[in-house]
């Protein structure tokens, strides 16, 4: 007898193992409704990304849908939630940016005042977490777990060696004293100025660290600072230090907290999110009906409740449109999704006011006009705030020059009012490999853009004339929104000077400390609405649309610009050395490749807005 053979596609196995994840989602979720009260349970570990995901294209990617603006909102909500007797918090391994770690320490505090003791359990934690969890009612580790409290350490990234041993020469021109992102091709180490800058920006946020720190747990900054300077401690030593609450394993707490709050009471991993669609898992083909259902990804109504807007600027600011891809977005603040974003905020009277998150160190000129030039629509017919997050600084600060009212978190970095433009000489390491060039040119300036020799004193003075213009103009886009609240006169407060948040406020170049949720709420008051949804634009889009995106082609074209990225990808000391570096160094290695990027724009336009490059662990 012949066996019937079921052959699977690759999209259906990959459905099929989701079956039995799924399975025990809906068996949870039907355990809670029984339940006499509920624990919410969050697990914060990965990379904490502001700009949300598509909890479809999430199963594919294995990346995590859930933003942090989303994470914050579920977390949030537990306040008001009667039904919620306690928060715990799983912590794995994760690094937020310091502005991001204030406001969830402050969530965290909020839920506590609430009435809700907040439990977090971990495994081992490092310094910046350790800030955020000594919110927290209890703190608890496991036996042999660790804490590596070692406070706050930087580094600038200086390339020059790397440009000397390739016999490429690098030719930058900046506006400002302070304005130090060309240093890290310029220089192998930082100029006094740089120096200078980079200790008051690193005083304030060890401040900012050591204070919330303090405030958590109930000690002096001196205490914390003692815990600081020793560095390491073993879970027990920790807990005898005072730094945690207690030593004890996973399954103990649970028992704990069952103890106290009810031995019925029950713990929701899926605390805030949106409920499974029921799947028969009896049915064999549910793996392919499941398939079928994201490929078809049906349409999400437009919501006719008034709303606060919230758009994300996130990452290098670049021009035009990412390309589409299936599985994952290309990084990038890209100004024509944004623009339009924007736009349609402006025109959609449902949307009552406009929050503006930035997290961004810079990047185009002319990508950061556009969105500048977008927000100003959008001021003109509703309110519209600024939420800086872990960085809004040169390009990040200049796209938040329209709005009255900016917040940020006392750790963000921002300011760095400057501007750079520059190019690589690349003739002697195209000789170290035997080959030539022939120049021809016609025109005093032709080969001013080229990479054959460096600048001349007359094209020198054409590009700083050109750059004292934007570098003007940036200038008075600050002073135009800003007015009478600097503190101090423009050139005093810009040269590429990089601040603090807390910093910034004291000089006048933001309005308020707070978070993403402070903004919101004041926004909302500002436009006069009390009953309204929180709308993330442009909306996330489903697996289907970025498949089909795919499909059709993206609208980016490959840049021929020759680019220290092809430069090192061609040597193979680099190409051999590199994934070892990436698997023993992550943090330089993407300070390298965040250099590369600001290169990239460069390159490509010759003229960046962009921030120094700063390692901060």
């Amino acid at each position: 007898m012949r066996r019937l053979a079921l052959r699977w596609t690759t999209p259906a196995l990959i459905a099929a193992v989701l079956l039995s994840s799924l399975k025990s989602t809906v068996a949870a979720a039907d355990d809670a409704d029984k339940a006499d009260g509920t624990v919410a349970v969050f697990t914060i570990s990965g990379e904490v990304t502001e700009k949300p995901g598509d909890e479809e294209l999430a199963i594919f990617t294995g990346q995590s849908a859930d933003s942090f603006l989303s994470l914050t909102t579920r977390m949030g909500k537990t306040i008001s939630d009667d039904d919620v007797k306690a928060v715990v918090i799983l912590a794995g391994n994760t690094a937020p940016g310091l502005a991001q770690a204030e406001e969830l320490h402050k969530l965290l505090v909020d839920i506590k005042k609430a009435g809700k003791p907040v439990y977090v359990h971990a495994d081992q934690l490092m310094t910046r977490q350790v800030m955020i969890f000594s919110g927290a009612s209890e703190i608890s580790m496991s036996p042999t777990g660790y804490i590596f409290l070692h406070g706050l350490y930087g580094e600038q990234v200086h390339l020059r060696g790397l440009l000397d041993r390739l016999r490429i020469k690098p030719d930058f021109i900046t506006m400002g004293a302070y304005k130090s992102a060309a240093e890290t091709f310029m220089l192998e180490t930082a100029s006094p100025a740089a120096a200078e800058m980079t200790k008051w920006l690193f005083d304030g946020m060890y401040d900012s660290t050591v204070n919330a720190l303090a405030s958590g747990r109930g000690v002096t900054s001196e205490k914390v600072k003692a815990w600081v300077d020793n560095g390491i401690y073993s879970a027990e030593e920790a807990a005898e230090a005072g730094i945690i609450d207690s030593v004890t394993y996973r399954q103990d707490l649970v028992a704990k907290i069952k103890e106290k709050h009810g031995k019925d009471v029950s713990f929701d991993k899926r605390y805030g999110k949106k409920s499974q669609q029921q799947i028969d898992f009896s049915n064999p083909f549910a793996a392919l009906q499941l398939w079928a259902q994201i490929l078809s990804g049906p349409a999400k109504k437009k919501s006719d409740k008034d709303s606060v807007a919230v758009i994300y600027v996130e990452g290098s600011i670049l021009p035009g449109t990412p390309a589409a891809s299936p599985f994952g977005s290309a990084g990038g603040a890209y100004s024509t999704p944004i623009r339009k974003a924007l736009d349609e905020a402006a025109e959609d009277d449902t949307i009552k006011a406009v929050v503006l998150r930035v997290d961004s160190p810079g990047g185009s000129v002319v990508a950061s006009e556009i969105i500048l030039d977008a927000t100003r629509r959008v001021k003109a017919k509703k309110p519209i705030v600024i939420s800086m997050g872990n960085t809004a600084a040169s390009g990040g600060y200049y796209v938040s020059c329209a709005a009255d009212t900016i917040f940020a978190e006392s750790g963000t970095v921002t300011g760095s009012i400057g501007v750079l433009s520059g190019k690589f000489v690349t003739t002697d390491m195209w000789k170290s490999v035997g080959i030539n060039f022939t120049p021809l040119a016609r025109g005093k300036k032709a080969g001013m853009l080229g990479s054959a020799t460096a600048f001349t004193e007359g094209e020198r003075a054409r590009m700083t004339a050109w750059m004292e213009k934007v570098y003007g103009q940036f200038k008075v886009h600050v002073t135009g929104i800003r007015g009478d609240r600097l503190k101090k006169p423009i050139d005093e407060l810009a040269a590429g000077r990089v601040w603090t948040g807390q910093q910034a406020l004291e000089h006048g170049l933001v309005d308020k400390i707070g978070g993403i949720h402070d903004a919101i709420t004041y926004i909302a008051e500002e436009a006069k609405v009390k009953d309204y949804e929180v709308r993330v634009l442009p909306r996330p889009k489903n697996f289907a649309e970025l498949l089909m995106g795919d499909l059709n082609g993206g609208s980016n074209k490959k840049s021929k610009t020759l680019s220290l990225e092809a430069s090192v990808s061609e040597d193979a000391l680099w190409k051999s050395v590199l994934p070892l570096m990436q698997g023993l160094d992550p943090s330089r290695v993407a300070a390298v490749q965040q250099a590369i990027q600001q290169l990239d724009i460069v390159s490509r336009e010759q003229i960046s807005l962009s921030t120094p490059i700063l390692i901060a662990e």
